[in-house]
């Protein structure tokens, strides 16, 4: 279900027309789908029915307190990376049993504030996490329920940056070394090694990484078992892709049946970290037309988003889909144009040689495929201010983080005592 379709010639977004969006609240802005959600998470969870599974959101990919709340009232769990998206977990509802905090760098301080509130599990990257955690843990007479994350040393064929299962990636303990690693936490004070942990990466658009990935996992799960430790949960990470071009990514009915397969065998609670595959395709951007301006090699269409409200593009190169907010009617002529931001920098640039029709100042697109590691990345780059983020459901819809003034950017810096 595509919750962003034309409806008499105008795009929609479940039942309100975006161009009513944008009269609201002017542009650029995120726009978000609550149906959309709805149908990515049930999607998941359904294919997951028969096992003992918590679905764990993962929280980086869109922190708006809305969409975790819309999915915590799914029945979702947060799976998070800091303090900050832990509060923010906490906050929309999330109940702490469902909440796992991972994340290859936890200070001692973010240690202590997931202890205190509870949460179901932690998520160790390294020796020297683990123990500074049972010292945390001890500090605070506390008992931490802990997976240790393992590196598989699995290419996830997926793009450099967002590639996590490597030896040469920062994340996790070498799977070599694991059963050496849940032999100290064994004998350590405050933690309670219950769980394995992979994760390999993101926008992963074939199993078979995971497969050997999993496949690795399940001869680990055995031989620490053999060493008397009582494994009773995997958490698999996430990084389900999804369509941004031409990709055609596993179903999660697909990916389930291949952990099954997999990893059935082991009889364990099951946990999974979705991001990109709940929340990616139930976002857009829209942005309004500046200039169109010729150039004598191309056409550059301007538009009022910028690198700093969608980033993606300029990072990773990342293709999204750009759609007229009119529909375009069969008999116009279409030409070949880059569509670009107002930043200062050639990276400033959402699409490479897509066919456009003729456009005027004030005209809007939408940029498809938004919903995931758009708002959360943006920042106030060139003192542009943060957009705002909308949640439609149904025939409503409501500003669900507002824009600021430039008054309140200006009040975040302060002068020093001396000036």
């Amino acid at each position: 279900m595509n919750p962003f379709v034309y409806k008499n010639g105008a795009l929609h977004a479940e039942d309100v027309a975006v161009a009513d969006i944008a009269s609201a609240v002017g542009t650029p802005f995120y726009c978000y789908s609550t149906a959309g959600l709805v149908q990515r998470y049930t999607d998941f969870a359904n294919a997951f029915s028969h096992n003992r599974a918590t679905i764990c959101y993962a929280v980086k990919a869109n922190g708006n307190l809305a969409v975790i709340r819309t999915l915590a009232a799914l029945g979702a769990g947060a799976d998070v990376v800091s303090e900050g998206e832990l509060r923010r977990a906490l906050a929309a509802g999330t109940p702490t049993d469902r909440i796992v905090f991972s994340g290859v760098g936890k200070s001692r301080a973010e240690l202590a504030y997931a202890l205190t509130q509870g949460i179901v599990q932690i998520n160790v990257e390294s020796e020297p996490e683990l123990e500074a955690l049972s010292e945390t843990c001890v500090a605070l007479d506390k008992t931490a329920s802990i997976g240790v994350r393992v590196n598989p040393d699995v290419d996830a064929q997926t793009h450099a940056k967002i590639s996590t299962g490597k030896a040469e990636n920062k994340f996790g303990i070498d799977i070599t070394r694991a059963p050496a690693v849940f032999a100290r936490a064994r004998d350590l004070p405050g933690v309670n090694p219950v769980s394995v942990a992979v994760h390999i990466g993101s926008q992963i658009t074939d199993l078979t990484p995971l497969r050997i990935a999993f496949g690795h996992l399940a001869s680990l799960v055995d031989r620490l078992r053999a060493d008397g430790h009582n494994i009773t949960r995997l958490d698999l990470g996430g990084g389900l892709g999804i369509r941004y071009e031409d990709e055609t990514p596993p179903t999660p009915a697909e990916y389930a049946a291949m952990v099954n397969e997999t990893l059935g065998h082991l009889d364990c609670h099951l946990m999974f970290e979705p991001g990109r595959v709940l929340v990616g395709e139930a976002g857009i951007l829209v942005t309004s037309v500046l200039y169109d301006k010729p150039g004598e090699s191309r056409r550059f269409v301007i538009v009022d988003a910028a690198m700093n409200d969608l980033v993606r593009p300029s990072m990773y190169d990342a293709y999204h889909g750009v759609l007229p907010i009119r529909e375009t009617s069969s008999d116009i002529m279409l030409s070949d144009a880059d569509i670009v931001g107002p930043v200062c920098e050639t990276g400033d640039t959402f699409a490479r040689h897509r066919a456009m029709p003729p456009v005027d100042p004030g005209d809007m697109l939408a940029i498809l495929s938004a919903g995931a590691y758009g708002a959360v990345m943006s920042s106030t780059y060139n003192a542009r201010l943060l957009i705002p983020e909308v949640l439609v459901n149904g025939d409503a819809f409501a500003v669900v983080r507002a824009r600021p003034s430039y008054d309140e950017l200006l009040k975040l810096d302060q002068f020093a005592d001396w000036q």
